[in-house]
């Protein structure tokens, strides 16, 4: 089984900062691509950054200058450094990683059980 483990949601004021870290376990054989999507109240979940094996990032348009993706293939982790966080960035982060491990053939979305972040005065 495989297992992503999050951590370091938590309460900051606006223009503040925070680093998300997500770490997966479990059989792994190697994974395509890792992330980090959020949900506010009432909006549907989308995309913020993800990169691939090969090096890639990308991000959405509203957190582009101020969020960093980073990852680590020897520990199979991800991070997300949030920085000049604004009220609107309040949601659910959810980690997410797609990766092969069954077969080398078929790769699989695995999710994290989300970490909440608030960006209050």
């Amino acid at each position: 089984q495989v297992q992503l483990v999050e951590s370091g949601g938590g309460l900051v004021q606006p223009g503040g900062s925070l680093r998300l870290s997500c770490a997966a376990s479990g059989r792994i054989l190697s994974i395509n691509t890792m992330g980090w999507y959020r949900q506010a109240p009432g909006k549907q979940r989308e995309l913020v950054a993800r990169f691939t094996r090969g090096g890639s990032t990308s991000y959405t348009d509203s957190v582009k200058g101020r969020f960093t993706i980073s990852g680590d293939n020897a520990k199979n982790s991800v991070a997300l450094q949030m920085n000049n966080l604004k009220p609107e960035d309040t949601a659910v982060y959810y980690c997410n990683a797609d990766l092969y491990s069954s077969n080398r053939y078929v790769s699989y979305s695995y999710w994290g059980q989300g970490t909440q972040v608030t960006v209050s005065s």
